[in-house]
């Protein structure tokens, strides 16, 4: 039988230079990779197109719930939109890291680009929310390399 996993245990962490801190109150992240494909043909096989592997990319995508991370008294070990506002602000790359739930605690790593960070704060009973994305620069590892 497979064992399946739940998405909740797939939680994105930000690097702050000492710690990876895990962005709080995730109601949902992603990963996306792409594969551009070469295509080539030559006069050798004519009509017949030929495909190679050409260079990737991925995107990270997130949404969660506002908590307080910043604040005396807040929860400073986690990430809210508070917290990322500040690495989107500071336009440089931010590495990160995101847990598989995988029994044999393989995590994925890498860096990025804070590509777009968004807030929604509607009236009524409506909890705050924020999404955003990492776009990708290099390769993604399994080796923590600030380890």
């Amino acid at each position: 039988m497979s064992n399946f996993i739940k998405g909740e245990v797939h939680i994105l962490h930000v690097y702050d230079g000492a710690a990876y801190r895990p962005i709080a109150c995730l109601t949902s992240n992603s990963l996306a990779q792409t594969k551009n494909v070469i295509e080539s043909q030559t006069k050798c096989n004519p009509n017949v197109i030929i495909k190679d592997p050409g260079s990737s990319t991925y995107e990270i995508s997130f949404e969660g719930l506002y908590i307080d991370t910043t604040s005396a008294g807040a929860q400073t070990t986690l990430a809210s939109h508070d917290y990322l506002r500040g690495l989107f602000d500071s336009a440089t790359n931010t590495e990160w890291k995101l847990d598989t739930g995988l029994a044999d605690d393989v995590a994925y790593y890498g860096d990025g680009v804070f590509a777009d960070l968004s807030l929604d704060a509607a009236a009524g009973d409506e909890l705050t929310t924020f999404s955003g994305s990492i776009s990708g620069s290099g390769v993604i590892v399994t080796v923590d390399p600030n380890a």
